[in-house]
């Protein structure tokens, strides 16, 4: 049975990444302050890095959450479709990543903003949720292309997840460059439909 030292730290940390996420949602992943949080937890600033080392790992934390529901929604979109032809599969987790980046613009945001230092270690479980992510995509390749390399198909998954992301970014960024929002899906369903060709 955990101590009351450790329940009360167990509850900050939780407090903390629900107060996190509130933040980074309705403000960014910039307006991330210690003396804020701390305001509004009821603890000290100390309190804080007692439970994280800094605010760069309470932003994992949060990002963590946002990977868990990112990878529900696609999965979701996928799983009924596992006897489907590969680009069937590919273009639904390309609209529902599309979809989720739309529905949770802010959050979704956050997962690419976080700086990683050189050489800086990134958690398993972060890099887990990505490849969990990249799963949805290597499957199919593998079945649409059984002429590439193993190092081929990664390189290959990888191509189309920028692409993918690539178009989403630029769309709900309003760039120049953008695609008319409109028209994200289009574009998605059509490269993702000719990776087969």
């Amino acid at each position: 049975m955990p101590s009351k030292t450790e329940t009360r730290r167990q509850d900050l940390h939780n407090r903390l990444i629900d107060l996190g996420e509130t933040v980074i949602i309705t403000q960014g992943l910039r307006a991330l302050k210690a003396r804020e949080l701390a305001t509004q937890a009821g603890c000290s600033v100390g309190a804080i890095y007692n439970v994280f080392p800094d605010l760069h790992h309470l932003a994992l934390a949060i990002n963590g959450r946002t990977f868990k529901r990112l990878s529900v929604q696609v999965s979701g979109a996928v799983g009924p479709l596992s006897t489907a032809p590969p680009c069937e599969r590919l273009v639904a987790m390309g609209l529902a990543y599309l979809d989720f980046a739309q529905e949770n613009t802010a959050a979704w945001t956050a997962l690419f903003e976080i700086d990683m230092a050189l050489g800086e270690e990134i958690p398993g479980w972060y890099m887990a949720a990505l490849e969990a992510l990249f799963d949805h995509i290597r499957r199919p390749v593998t079945e649409l292309r059984p002429d590439l390399s193993a190092e081929d198909v990664e390189f290959l998954v990888r191509g189309l997840f920028s692409s993918i992301h690539g178009i989403v970014w630029l769309g709900l960024q309003k760039r120049i460059s953008a695609v008319p929002h409109k028209q994200l899906s289009r574009m998605i369903t059509l490269i993702l439909s000719e990776i087969g060709v």
